[in-house]
């Protein structure tokens, strides 16, 4: 995980993006570290004691969407998110152009719907009010979705507004 030093010729708005940034890298790795814990803990445990924790699958499972849902989000952030480019190569620059400002918005709108969605879905489970690990709801463990799905909605269209406007 690297932070980020301030700059000295950042603006509040670039620092307060920074300290956000930060924040999610090490929100990334405390779920990681988290999972390694808990994961090597439940082996241990079992083999060596023939038990473990009841809550520590189902937690597991919870910290792999986390997990997955943030390193999307970081993906995104970076541009980094895996593409197939076969027809980028063959068209001309200006297509070329043309189709990555397209497949940001085009990302950006399935992820918009999906973001839509997820709220609706802890929504749902919130009426339910049924429980994931002994007293956590599972609308809490299912909030990353639409943080996620909506982040990622809006870094892509960021991401094809600086495309439009000429910057990489």
């Amino acid at each position: 995980m690297k932070v980020s030093e301030p700059r000295a010729d950042a603006t509040p708005a670039s620092r307060w993006l920074d300290w956000l940034h930060n924040l999610e890298d090490a929100l990334l790795a405390l779920i990681l570290i988290s999972m390694v814990l808990l994961a090597s803990s439940q082996v241990i445990m079992r083999n060596l004691f023939d038990s473990g924790f009841t809550w520590g699958d189902p937690l597991l499972r919870l910290l792999v969407l986390w997990l997955g849902l943030m390193g999307a989000m970081v993906a995104t952030r970076v541009d980094r998110h895996i593409t197939i480019d076969a027809l980028l190569r063959v068209l001309p620059s200006g297509l070329q152009h043309a189709s990555r400002i397209f497949t940001k918005l085009a990302t950006a709108l399935v992820c918009g719907i999906l973001a839509w969605q997820s709220v609706r879905l802890v929504l749902i489970d919130y009426d339910y009010q049924d429980m994931v690990i002994n007293h956590l709801p599972v609308w809490v463990g299912d909030l990353i979705l639409p943080v996620a799905f909506g982040v990622m909605t809006l870094r892509l269209l960021l991401q094809a507004a600086m495309l439009f406007k000429g910057r990489t």
